[in-house]
């Protein structure tokens, strides 16, 4: 079980769950969405409930410029669905950067790639259909990705830090979503494998010496790491 946190750190919260209103608001003071952007949203949605994995807006700008930031030229998602992250991944690449996607659906897939043809970045794109496990093992074990993100199956997601934490270079960033799982990580009641898969994942992550970690209250919940640069 997670331990409670100390009392200085534990002070009336400043994050809440976002109102319509106030995401709609939050949304009209960043930098707008682009017509491939609002179309992939849009054709995501009418795939009905399963639409719900894709990345909320904002996030994808965070990923973006949190790329952009780290100067990063070499990148790896895990769980790419209709490719909202993926895009605004590859735009924070630049064209000379690459980006490996590993999915295990091609219908899903089949929208993310008229997406990315669209939006210029398809060059800069790897897609792999295969269980990302498979992939992440078949990458050179040297410390050399920039950035990587993890969004897919909650079960999987010790391995893939596993398999990434050690192939990230020093400084490079690991982005991890669902981390709050909407809240369930904190209740007592649930007990569904994947909220058991989520907190052990936390857990392990915050107490990982190879890397600095702060969980933010971004949509369903963002694990942000960054790799020590020293040992």
């Amino acid at each position: 079980m997670t331990p409670k946190p100390a009392a200085a750190q534990n002070a009336a919260p400043k994050s809440f769950q976002l109102s319509s209103e106030i995401h709609a608001y939050l949304l009209a003071h960043g930098t707008p969405l682009d017509d491939v952007q609002r179309d992939l949203i849009e054709r995501t949605a009418a795939l009905g409930p399963i639409a719900r994995m894709q990345i909320a807006p904002e996030q994808g700008a965070l990923l973006e410029l949190l790329v952009r930031l780290a100067g990063a030229r070499s990148a790896v998602e895990v769980g790419t669905f209709t490719g909202y992250s993926a895009l605004c991944i590859a735009r924070g690449l630049g064209p000379e950067g690459h980006l490996l996607c590993c999915d295990v659906s091609e219908e899903w897939t089949a929208v993310a790639r008229g997406a990315w043809d669209r939006a210029g970045v398809a060059d800069r794109i790897e897609l792999r259909i295969a269980p990302a496990a498979e992939t992440l093992s078949t990458l050179p074990p040297e410390p050399s990705i920039d950035f990587a993100f993890v969004d897919a199956d909650k079960g999987g997601y010790l391995d893939y830090f596993e398999a990434l934490v050690p192939r990230l270079r020093p400084g490079g960033l690991l982005a991890v979503d669902n981390v709050l799982w909407s809240g369930r990580v904190v209740d007592p009641s649930a007990d569904d494998s994947d909220t058991r898969a989520i907190r052990t994942f936390n857990d392990h992550v915050a107490a990982d010496p190879r890397v600095t970690t702060v969980m933010l209250p971004i949509a369903d919940g963002l694990t942000l790491c960054q790799k020590r640069v020293d040992p």
